[in-house]
């Protein structure tokens, strides 16, 4: 097992209380958790009763990589409502992140792309968009708000080296870096972290993430957190804990890999078919995308727990996704995203809180556009009118009546022979 900050070390900062659930199972030893202390009772309440929002966003996470996290199928999934027809306003990281924060369509909030310099931050920025978003929206209405991980594409390009957008009362925005060596802007100030023995991204953001709830639950706000880790982002490396975990996984070979007889696009007809180095390549990277996601399972129920022991949890909404999903052979496509497949627009939506019925599924056609209104509605806080996105709450409770059919999903790119 690795040296870094583990799982039980990050709940270290609310007090050294055992906040493990019984009957979980540890997704890397297959041991369950210590029970929690039955003599720590739960924190003082806040004082504003409106619910707490966190919002968990993982990187290139497809819909079907929520069977690899029991934890969060357990926690989240089992005790809340799983969207399966939940899809991303463009198969891109930094247009749909931006989507998530002003519930826009692309075309309208103006970030088209990521990858570029050009685009991604520095265009929302100069557009301006980040002075209302669902962080200001929240934090003018008095909610404590926090962004740990990444935040767009390229931050901070074309801004002042420490800055921190507007809205964030408490900030920690990933500048660079992967995995096991990254830079953090925290609250303005560059902090790096270049030993992998030490620190591995997911675990430092769930140790923010667990003190962050401890301090601010107690403070009588209600609270926003926005949690961005880099699991399953290209090129995955997982917790030194984790390395090997699926060594044995079969090989992933749906219907759809490396597939012959492409009728659906007459770009895809034009790719060559996979060669024997690219599919062990894939196999690779599938195997160590699984791993990562061990630690981020452990994060959210870290998360669940820390909320449970502040007494927190039954005043929470705990929301998990991703920003876009990501291909592994299917098609003869052989990695990345920016396609209109499956693969890649259709990610994971998991919500528990207040009044979600427990073991719902929603077939209801949704967008990560409509994540910020939610949040709005559950707020209490009024939907600015240039918001595309509709709140999931008539869905959440089971009426459907004049709700959409379909959503847009849309992909801009100078090159439209390039899977990004």
């Amino acid at each position: 097992m690795g040296t870094g900050i583990s799982r039980r070390s990050a709940l270290r900062v609310l007090g050294g209380a055992s906040l493990g659930l019984a009957g979980i199972p540890d997704s890397h030893s297959g041991a369950p958790q210590l029970a929690r202390n039955a003599q720590a009772g739960p924190l003082r309440l806040q004082e504003d009763t409106r619910p707490n929002i966190v919002l968990i966003v993982a990187d290139d996470m497809r819909a079907d990589d929520l069977v690899d996290m029991p934890a969060t199928s357990a926690l989240l999934a089992s005790q809340g409502m799983r969207f399966d027809q939940f899809f991303v306003s463009v198969p891109s990281c930094a247009p749909s992140r931006a989507s998530i924060l002003r519930g826009q369509y692309p075309q309208n909030h103006g970030v088209l792309r990521g990858g570029e310099q050009e685009w991604g931050f520095g265009l929302f920025h100069e557009l301006g968009r980040e002075t209302s978003t669902i962080a200001t929206w929240l934090h003018d209405a008095g909610y404590r708000t926090a962004l740990f991980g990444k935040y767009l594409n390229n931050y901070p390009s074309g801004a002042d080296p420490d800055f921190v957008p507007p809205g964030w009362d408490e900030w920690a925005g990933v500048t660079g870096g992967g995995y096991e060596k990254f830079e953090l802007n925290e609250n303005g100030v560059r902090v790096s972290y270049k030993d992998p023995e030490n620190f591995y991204e997911t675990d430092l953001l769930s140790a923010k993430a667990t003190d962050f709830v401890s301090r601010t639950a107690q403070s009588g706000n209600p609270f926003f957190l926005y949690l961005a880790p880099r699991a399953t982002h290209a090129k995955p490396v997982p917790a030194a804990r984790h390395k090997g975990a699926f060594a044995s996984e079969p090989p992933y070979r749906p219907p759809s890999f490396n597939e012959r007889g492409i009728e659906t696009s007459r770009w895809a007809q034009g790719l060559p078919e996979l060669n024997a180095d690219e599919i062990a390549k894939i196999d690779a990277i599938y195997r160590a995308r699984k791993e990562t996601l061990l630690a981020l399972d452990e994060l959210v129920a870290d998360l669940v727990a820390a909320l449970e022991l502040t007494g927190a949890l039954d005043n929470t909404y705990v929301v998990f996704t991703s920003d876009n999903g990501y291909h592994l052979g299917e098609h003869r496509i052989s990695s990345g995203k920016g396609t209109a497949y499956e693969e890649a627009i259709r990610v994971p939506l998991v919500i528990r809180g207040p009044g979600v019925p427990a073991g719902g599924v929603s077939m209801a056609v949704s967008s990560v556009i409509d994540l910020a209104p939610t949040f709005a509605t559950w707020a209490g806080v009024d939907v600015p009118s240039f918001v595309d996105g509709r709140a999931l709450e008539p869905v959440i409770l089971g009426d459907l009546d004049g709700w959409r059919q379909a959503v847009l999903v849309q992909l801009h790119r100078d090159n439209p022979d390039k899977v990004d």
